[in-house]
């Protein structure tokens, strides 16, 4: 039986401060993603740092970006001194050999800062655009695993060979939007990210140190180049200035997809669409719901993420083993969509109910296996460990949705927690956007965590004047002493 490919939509929603973006597949949440100006993410982002510190025990090297925090390189990420050959297979040159305290390098962000961590960095550069990926300082070409028809990884490579020539001194990756696609948009694409290289280059060959060199796109365009393929059948945007400029990014990168570009001007707010906004609120706790009335426990800590299964309130109609057999299949799909929605990195441990036919293990594992095949984050599945428990781990360069949402809670002591007071000014926002959409009034009162009302009255207070401006109505804030950091009411009056 032939299974119908997904359809796809993808919604964005852009204020401002907060740019948030939704991958619809057949009408359910798969992926959220959120940058906003207070807390821009440093993924991709190419800086020209000192060396700070050296520490051989470690094979690392600290280095000064001019941020906050130093940012990490393992000897691994260190490009080859020149004149060297690289380490052979199974080795790792020594940091000694490559670097010292002082040295100016030239490095990429890959994994953003967590926690407490610096970001994590590398030498080995790559930009990419719709179809490629730019390998600067290193030759290989390379073709994305997602392409697995060997026909067309054949096809694709002999084109880019044929593209690259014998002289040109960088490597390439094909994406897996580039399946299917002719020669010209590659090799456009190829020579865009070349010309942008060359400025990339010159701008680090001037700035000082330490400086950053090129910053990643916007949320909103990344998202057309990353996530559109040919199963997108919408892009829709809330703000017709930003709808403007994706229409002009898509023509000019990818003139196929401008036409599936469109502005959202709906009464309701735009991820009300497909119940978005209470399914970010269902990601930020740990319990999730099972259609059968099993349920997952799903758990993040410092060093990994466990995911319990349980039966829950379903009992089944034959017998035990089918009632366990049943809700642990249920629960690898839902696993799968939990991990890309709360956007869950490192190690996962997951905990299926204990089944003693080994059909049934086979079968749980190879609809996990399944289920995350459309993950852009590719998954890899361990083999299982002696206590039954499915290990996996998965690729994680930005905070997950609860770390960028949330803060820990000052009253649990980290233990849980609890929404950061700009977070619940952005849910006020768009809470009088709704009342104002959906009912008359003279004015509003914001009933508020003192916390809250001191950042409305501060840093957000133009946008409060903006609110009152589309309105027409005075808004008037007043904190309530008893409300929790992230409880509030928007009273009509």
């Amino acid at each position: 039986m032939s299974t119908k490919a997904p359809t796809e939509e993808i919604l964005i929603n852009l204020t401002s401060r907060e740019v948030r973006a939704a991958l619809v597949e057949n009408g359910v949440v798969q992926e959220v993603l959120i940058e906003r100006t207070s807390r821009l993410g440093l993924t991709g982002n190419i800086y020209k740092g000192r060396v700070v510190r050296v520490l051989p025990g470690m094979q690392a090297a600290f280095v000064d970006l001019g941020l906050a925090r130093t940012g990490f390189l393992r000897a691994s990420d260190v490009l080859p001194a020149a004149g060297t050959l690289p380490a052979a297979v199974g080795e790792e040159q020594n940091i000694r050999d490559v670097l010292r305290e002082g040295d100016t390098v030239l490095v990429q962000v890959v994994k953003d800062q967590l926690g407490t961590k610096g970001a994590r960095l590398t030498m080995f550069i790559t930009l990419p655009s719709r179809y490629l990926v730019l390998l600067p300082r290193e030759t290989t070409l390379g073709v994305s695993g997602r392409i697995a028809a060997d026909p067309e990884r054949d096809r694709l490579k002999q084109l880019m060979t044929r593209l690259m020539g014998p002289d040109v001194p960088s490597g390439f990756i094909v994406r897996t939007a580039a399946e299917g696609v002719g020669e010209e948009p590659l090799r456009a694409d190829a020579e865009f990210l070349a010309r942008l290289w060359a400025v990339v280059a010159a701008r680090a060959e001037r700035a000082p140190v330490p400086a950053l060199v090129h910053q990643d796109l916007p949320l909103a365009i990344r998202v057309l180049r990353d996530l559109v393929d040919s199963a997108t059948q919408a892009v829709r945007i809330d703000d017709e200035k930003a709808c403007r400029q994706l229409r002009e990014f898509a023509a000019s990168v990818m003139p196929q997809l401008a036409s599936r570009i469109e502005f959202y001007a709906g009464p309701r707010p735009i991820f009300d669409l497909y119940g978005i906004e209470d399914e970010i609120q269902k990601a930020l706790v740990p319990k999730v719901e099972l259609k059968s009335g099993g349920y997952l426990v799903i758990d993040q800590t410092e060093a990994l993420t466990s995911i319990d299964v349980n039966t829950g309130g379903y009992v089944g109609h034959r017998n035990l083993e089918d009632t366990i057999f049943r809700t642990n299949l249920e629960a690898a799909v839902a696993i799968a969509r939990q991990l890309r929605l709360r956007n869950l990195g490192g190690i996962i441990v997951i905990d299926f109910i204990d089944m003693l036919e080994e059909a049934h293990r086979r079968q749980v594992l190879e609809a996990l296996t399944a289920a995350l095949q459309c993950d852009h984050a590719r998954p890899q599945i361990a083999e299982g460990s002696s206590l039954g428990l499915v290990q996996l781990t998965r690729k994680r360069t930005r905070e997950s949705l609860a770390h960028l949402l949330c803060e820990p809670c000052p009253t649990c002591h980290g233990r849980g927690h609890v929404k950061t007071p700009e977070t619940v000014c952005y849910e006020i926002f768009r809470e009088i956007l709704r009342q104002h959409g959906q009912f008359s009034f003279k004015g509003l009162v914001i009933l508020a965590h003192q916390e809250v009302i001191e950042l409305l009255l501060d840093e957000e207070s133009s946008r409060i004047a903006e609110l009152e401006e589309v309105t027409s109505k005075p808004i008037r804030l007043q904190t309530e002493s008893l409300y929790a950091q992230d409880q509030f009411d928007v009273v009509l009056v």
